[in-house]
């Protein structure tokens, strides 16, 4: 195929024809995902970035349950994804998968729009008092609000490895390109996200909520057509294996079986397939690794397995396993962060509505606006990342990529700490002002700008580019070879359980601090509250959390996979960067 032009990786066409190499995928094919992509993410921070607003200010619930709500909300949507990317893995595909989800996708942002449209499907107001929402009126809302979930778990682990298929790894040019697409895709990410936090946020308050979401759901519709005007030059990856989890499982129940037998001196005595086999079949090898030696034991050759099983597991299978559960090690510490993640359109939202927030006497900036900030800061580091810090690192390091994947997402972790530093230092100083100018009331506003929060929001964008980055590039490149969609949702997961953890944590602190008539730290009042006291507590557990991320990273050991009988292995990161000072496993 080679000779004739096609792909060295094996990719197809939507029919299952070999591609040309010269005429499918590379960025022009990204191009159409990549608008798709900006629309999406529009139409997920349009709703995100102000929901908290809306659940208090339309539907009249308290801070702490409008807090949890939109956190329960938004982890779904970032958990979805673990069964759509599977559907993709063992059934569908990545292209059919997206189709179906984002049809669903679509028809929630309709019904969304609708429900926030009607006056009928709303509560309400008779002399400024407005009664709370009907039990109808909240189940439509919510309805619609997880029927985006539900449509985001089919799209959202789909697109992006989409995107990252229209790139050869066997071709060096093609190769370098991949290393710098997750920077731009997210890059597209951003750019959408900053539509919804400027534009459609204020749109939403001053405009109207039927607008504000009207416009992302035309945007969305926009961006499907142009998505498959895209279809001729997509490449597509073969699925070598019909259930990969299956496989994956299959290895510590052998490995258990085979628990009381002695592993061999010489893994090269490990059962493994001839490099024909995956040559032909278009999988490749795994190189061995010491790592969780006790998986080793499902691939002796003369284990006593069960009669169903034809033959032990292979090292690349057992291999794979290792690849997973490492993985899960560093997905753990990445908990944490996401739970500082959570905040920017929660807390940091409520916080804002207490301040000062007028630009002028017939003006005052929406307080979500702020989180423009954030994709702000992320736009302007992106490109400062990919054209000057990489190949300034690259020239010191040796790693084309410039610095480790670990390296990248501890430098972002480390910002993401000082960030909730200053977080609590500004909250501080905010209830400072409070008691020197006795101020109690919930509606009061604090004489102190908003734009004290700036910092805050601009430390967590210049973060996300070194660990959301980080982390959806390395969940990709470390995945077992037919388990890249299934690999991806490691990064939505962990988002979506940080969501998750963060109302764990807001509910506790608001019953555990607020019981026998104590002053809750996040109480509805914000100006009688101890929110400084809260973002203290994520301060130290944020400083705990990055030990364990060094500690974690240390022990991790990349994929290495070997392509052919006279080259040993493909790694993902090289040697070179082990003197690092960073200290962090290569």
């Amino acid at each position: 195929m080679e000779a004739k032009g096609y792909t060295r990786d094996g990719t197809v066409d939507l029919q299952g024809r070999p591609v040309l190499a010269t005429k499918t995928g590379k960025w022009k094919a990204c191009a159409f995902l990549v608008g798709y992509e900006a629309f999406e993410r529009m139409s997920f921070y349009g709703i995100a970035s102000n929901l908290v607003n809306y659940l208090t200010t339309q539907l009249h619930e308290d801070t702490v349950s409008s807090v949890r709500n939109v956190n329960n909300w938004s982890g779904s949507v970032w958990m979805t994804p673990i069964l759509g990317a599977y559907i993709a893995d063992s059934y569908m595909g990545r292209f059919w998968t997206f189709t179906v989800s984002s049809l669903i996708y679509v028809m929630g942002m309709v019904l969304l729009t609708t429900v926030v449209s009607l006056k009928s499907l709303k509560p309400t107001c008779t002399n400024g008092v407005c009664n709370k929402a009907s039990t109808s009126q909240i189940s439509l809302f919510y309805v619609a609000l997880y029927t985006i979930a539900i449509g985001a778990g089919g799209t959202k682990p789909n697109i992006s490895t989409l995107g990252a298929d229209q790139f050869d790894d066997f071709n060096p040019h093609e190769k370098e390109l991949k290393e710098s697409f997750f920077n731009w895709w997210m890059f597209s990410s951003f750019l959408g996200a900053l539509v919804a936090t400027l534009g459609l946020v204020y749109i939403q308050e001053n405009l109207g909520w039927g607008l504000g979401y009207g416009i992302p759901t035309i945007g969305l519709l926009l961006s499907l057509f142009i998505f498959y005007i895209g279809t001729p030059i997509y490449r597509h990856k073969v699925r070598n294996t019909k259930s990969p989890a299956r496989d994956m499982i299959r290895v510590p129940i052998a490995a258990f079986k085979n628990r009381k037998l002695q592993l061999p001196n010489d893994s090269s005595d490990l059962y493994e397939f001839e490099m024909q086999h995956y040559t032909s079949s278009g999988k490749r090898q795994v190189h061995h690794t010491t790592i969780f030696r006790f998986l080793d034991k499902a691939a002796i050759k003369d284990g006593n397995l069960d009669p169903s099983i034809s033959s032990p597991c292979t090292v690349t299978q057992v291999e794979e396993a290792k690849l997973v559960l490492g993985m899960i090690l560093i997905w753990l510490v990445t908990l944490i962060p996401s739970t500082i993640w959570a905040q920017i359109n929660t807390l940091f939202v409520k916080q804002g509505t207490t301040l000062d927030r007028s630009l002028s006497p017939d003006f005052r900036i929406p307080a979500a606006s702020l989180g423009s900030f954030v994709t702000l800061s992320m736009l302007i580091s992106v490109p400062m990342y990919d054209r000057y810090f990489v190949p300034f690192m690259r020239q010191r390091t040796g790693n084309s990529r410039g610095i480790t994947l670990l390296q990248r997402l501890g430098i972002g972790f480390l910002i993401q700490v000082i960030a909730i530093a200053v977080a609590y230092a500004v909250e501080v100083r905010r209830i400072h002002v409070i008691k020197v100018n006795h101020i109690v009331g919930p509606k009061e506003i604090v004489p102190m700008s908003i734009f004290w929060l700036l910092p805050q929001y601009v430390l967590l964008g210049i973060a996300d580019v070194f660990n959301a980055i980080g982390l959806l590039e390395f969940f990709y490149d470390q995945s077992p070879q037919d388990m890249q969609s299934l690999g991806t949702t490691f990064f939505t997961s962990g988002i979506g359980v940080g969501n998750f953890l963060n109302s764990f944590l807001v509910t506790m602190v608001d019953k555990i601090t607020g019981k026998d008539g104590g002053k809750s730290w996040i109480g509805n009042n914000l100006n009688a509250s101890h929110l400084d006291y809260y973002y203290g507590f994520l301060l130290v557990i944020s400083g705990i959390n990055l030990g364990a991320f060094l500690w974690a990273s240390s022990k991790y050991i990349y994929k290495k996979e070997i392509v052919d009988d006279n080259e040993c292995c493909l790694p993902i990161e090289v040697k070179a960067l082990d003197k690092s000072p960073l200290g962090l496993q290569v």
